[in-house]
Formats: C-alpha cells, sequence, structure tokens
C-alpha cells in the first residue's frame, strides 16, 4: 500500500527531525575512556549519600553515590557542578536486591553481613566473581563515574561462614583495584584498616567508617602521608570530639546517620 502524496511529504522533515533527536538524545551510551585517574588529596571535603532523593547542591567536590541508582545523567550533572563522583558498589557481599543478583551461584553466599538482604560473598572464587564485578565496573565507567567505592573488603576478619584468610582478603582486593585501574577509574580501599601497608600502593584513597569510636584511626595515616585522601564518617561520636583530631590527621571528615541520607555535619 503506497503512502498519500501528503503523508509522502512530510517524511523529510520528520526523518530530519528524528535524527537529529537520535544525536542529542545518547545519556546513556558510554563515556570516552579516561587518560588519566584521578587521586584526591588529603583533606578533600565529600559528601556520601546512599538513601533518599539526592541533593546534588552540597558545595563539595566529591559525591559518593549508589552507582546502581543513579543514571549517567545524574553523574554528568554532579560533574558539571565541578564535583568528582564516586560509584558506591558491594564487591565483598551479595545483596539481594541488586538487578544482577540472580548471577550470582548459591554456593558463593555465606552468612549475613548484619545488613538486611545482604550476605558475604566467597572471595577465593573469583573464578566466578571477577566477569561479575568486571560488569558492574563497566556499569560505573560507562556512566561516567570518577572512581569506585567497592564496599565489604575485610570478609576474613569478619564471620563470613568461609575460611578466609589474609591473603585471600589481598588477593581479592588487589584484583578489585586492577580492575578499576584497568577502565581508568580512582579506587578507594574501604575499611581493612590491618592491611592498609600492604594496599596503600594498590589504593587511591580510603573511605573509612568510625574509626574514631573504635580509636583507629592511626592507622590511616599511611593514606595521608602517601598524599591520598582518607574519606571519614562517624555515626555516633559528636563532632567536637573526632574533628579536632581528624583534622591535624589529615582526614575528611564528618558526622552522618547511619541511613546515608542527604543530612551531614562537616568537620
Amino acid at each position: 500500500m503506497s503512502l498519500p502524496a501528503r503523508t509522502r511529504g512530510l517524511l523529510p522533515p520528520l526523518v530530519a527531525l528524528l535524527l537529529l533527536a537520535g544525536c542529542t538524545a545518547v545519556p546513556d551510551d558510554p563515556v570516552p575512556p579516561r587518560t588519566t585517574r584521578w587521586r584526591p588529596a588529603p583533606g578533600t571535603p565529600w559528601q556520601w549519600q546512599l538513601s533518599g532523593r539526592l541533593d546534588p547542591a552540597v558545595d563539595v567536590p566529591v559525591y559518593d553515590i549508589d552507582g546502581f541508582e543513579h543514571p549517567r545523567s545524574t553523574v554528568a550533572d554532579l560533574q558539571r557542578r565541578g564535583r568528582k563522583v564516586i560509584c558506591y558498589l558491594s564487591t565483598g557481599a551479595w545483596e539481594e536486591f541488586r538487578p544482577d543478583a540472580g548471577e550470582f551461584p548459591r554456593e558463593l553466599l555465606g552468612r549475613g553481613n548484619g545488613w538486611e538482604g545482604e550476605r558475604w560473598l566467597d572471595i577465593r572464587r573469583t573464578d566466578v566473581l571477577e566477569p561479575l564485578m568486571a560488569k558492574r565496573f563497566d556499569m560505573c565507567r560507562d556512566k561516567g563515574f570518577d572512581a569506585v567505592e567497592p564496599d565489604n573488603m575485610d570478609g576474613y576478619a569478619n564471620d563470613t561462614g568461609f575460611p578466609l584468610t589474609a591473603a585471600d582478603q589481598l588477593r581479592y582486593n588487589r584484583l578489585i583495584a586492577r580492575m578499576a585501574h584497568d577502565r581508568g577509574l580512582a579506587v578507594g580501599l574501604k575499611n581493612d584498616l590491618d592491611q592498609i601497608p600492604a594496599l596503600v600502593g594498590d589504593f587511591d584513597f580510603a573511605v573509612n567508617e568510625q574509626c574514631a569510636q573504635y580509636g583507629e584511626c592511626e592507622a590511616l595515616r599511611p593514606f595521608v602521608e602517601a598524599g591520598k585522601a582518607v574519606f571519614h564518617v562517624e555515626y555516633e561520636v559528636p563532632t567536637g570530639r573526632f574533628c579536632p583530631r581528624a583534622r591535624r590527621l589529615g582526614l575528611s571528615s564528618m558526622l552522618k546517620r547511619y541511613e546515608l541520607d542527604a543530612w551531614r555535619r562537616p568537620c
């Protein structure tokens, strides 16, 4: 069946408009690979928000947000505002609420890690975990993130249900760092204080929770001495008790609520 002449006459401008729209509306196409890797300096202020409606207006140079929950357009908006953006992922624990949760074999899932719907992973099984984590890191890269915060990086020091050793953890953490670097992404060491001396050279910054509450902040000195930021939060200790020490150590510290919503009280 042929088209009426009036309809045929509209096709060229319609095609042109569709082509123009296709050229401009590509927010989810992968971003070009980076040629240099970001490394934040000690004392760099930051915002860490993993729940609630994202507030993009906090006047800090670094945002740490959930990698799954935010599209490329959110990352690009923060970057237009002058922020570097960190992609939060869990690399050491399984989360039942993630879209790829069904891809993790059941035998890799250990005991709960204290958070609802999360279980420790058997990090010895890099043959299975490496391709799964590669997909996640590709997602962070393709959304345009500047860095990755891999969470649950100290399973060997917890009751995971697996006989994990310090050597297992070092091997896995270095694999995670290498995977990030291969994609042009900076990467932070999350907690895992006892292994900082061995890992400070593999990571570009550190992320720490509650070192003041547990009297552990001194352990983070190697990162600061290497010219690398330590992004630090407390939940239960008032700022008046931990901020003076944190400033002397060169930490990027703030008080947050456990839910990690937009509220923050920086040092």
